[in-house]
């Protein structure tokens, strides 16, 4: 075993993390070993902190950069001092029909996640991590380490589903929420093609919807704007991660329009009549498998798409935390793991 250090959650009624060592396990043949560098702070792992699936003591972080400090015998994909990714899951069986379709992230047999879980991973809120090979990514030159973290879930969270959809030239596509997820959905679809608008609570964020390169932005909150765009989108794509209505969205959409939830998956759905009229379609998606994220990476590193990201050491990650709850951040928080080879404060 070897030992690292990470940031904790302490319960599940705050946000307070503390600063402890972590065991890895030593190398196995197909492992490699990884220095974090950097981590973004997900939407998810705050929900989680707070017991959506019970839960305690946990190290989050499920995407991540760094550097490969240590391979196993029969690694051959990287060579120590390699740029690396990682993200939401870190094994899987290898053996199932998902597996071989490239979708682990639906393995049959449960995907093994970065952090909690059966196995009480302990995530990357750390500085060093050990995973199999098969589940690092090479980082592609042109992507900047410090930002391409948050594409490890929140891009490829809205990548596969909109490829799935195939999204691209003469979609009419909407993004709900412009945080984390919604912003990067935005980037992607205009680069695949779409057409893409906004669609906000409010105004205030059209400047930012625009820069973004969306054509425009919707206030559903606006009952006669909403009214005219009955029917407007063939493709919405949901990253709200708090409790909503999805009827105002259902109508919105075109005749086999799609509507994919991610913000909030365990929301309750609509009534199947709202689904009905105009054969209109619900779904949802659970971040990616190997094939399409490497594909993401290399998309973006083609297209020039970041995320837009606010650094913070990692020592003021309940900061980041508290922020991110509160939707003070444009657009994804990401912790600098640089300041835990420091030796901690003395209180």
């Amino acid at each position: 075993m070897s030992t690292t250090t990470g940031w904790q959650s302490t319960d599940q009624t705050s946000n307070a993390m503390s600063r402890v060592a972590i065991e890895r396990r030593e190398l196995r043949s197909d492992d490699i070993a990884v220095r974090i560098d950097y981590c973004g702070v997900c939407h998810s792992d705050l929900h989680r902190i707070h017991g959506m699936l019970g839960e305690k003591d946990l190290v989050p972080g499920h995407e991540f950069t760094g550097v490969v400090t240590a391979i196993g015998s029969d690694v051959t994909k990287f060579a120590v001092g390699d740029a690396v990714a990682v993200g939401t899951i870190i094994d899987s069986c290898g053996e199932c029909p998902m597996c071989r379709l490239g979708q682990e992230n639906f393995c049959l047999k449960g995907a093994t996640t970065t952090y909690g879980g059966k196995e009480n991973l302990k995530g990357g809120y750390s500085r060093d991590y050990v995973l199999k090979e098969k589940f690092a990514f090479p980082l592609p030159e042109g992507l900047d380490p410090v930002s391409a973290g948050p594409l490890m879930c929140a891009g490829i969270s809205v990548w596969e589903p909109m490829r799935a959809a195939g999204v691209g030239p003469g979609t009419r596509m909407a993004v709900a929420g412009l945080g984390g997820l919604g912003h990067l959905a935005v980037k992607l679809g205009v680069a695949l093609g779409a057409e893409v608008t906004v669609l906000s609570r409010t105004a205030d964020k059209t400047d930012d919807a625009l820069a973004l390169g969306a054509k425009d932005l919707l206030v559903t909150t606006d009952d006669a704007a909403m009214a005219a765009a009955m029917g407007r989108f063939d493709y919405i794509i949901d990253t709200i991660a708090a409790d909503h209505e999805l009827s105002p969205l259902l109508r919105l959409l075109w005749v086999d329009g799609t509507l994919c939830v991610l913000g909030n998956p365990l929301m309750t759905g609509p009534r199947l009549l709202e689904l009905g009229y105009g054969r209109k379609k619900l779904t949802s998606s659970g971040t990616g498998g190997l094939p399409q994220t490497a594909q993401l990476l290399q998309f973006c590193a083609d297209h020039g798409i970041a995320p837009q990201v606010e650094v913070l050491p990692s020592a003021q990650v309940k900061t980041a935390l508290d922020r991110l709850a509160v939707g003070d951040v444009r657009y994804r928080f990401v912790l600098d793991m640089s300041d835990l080879d420091q030796a901690p404060a003395i209180a």
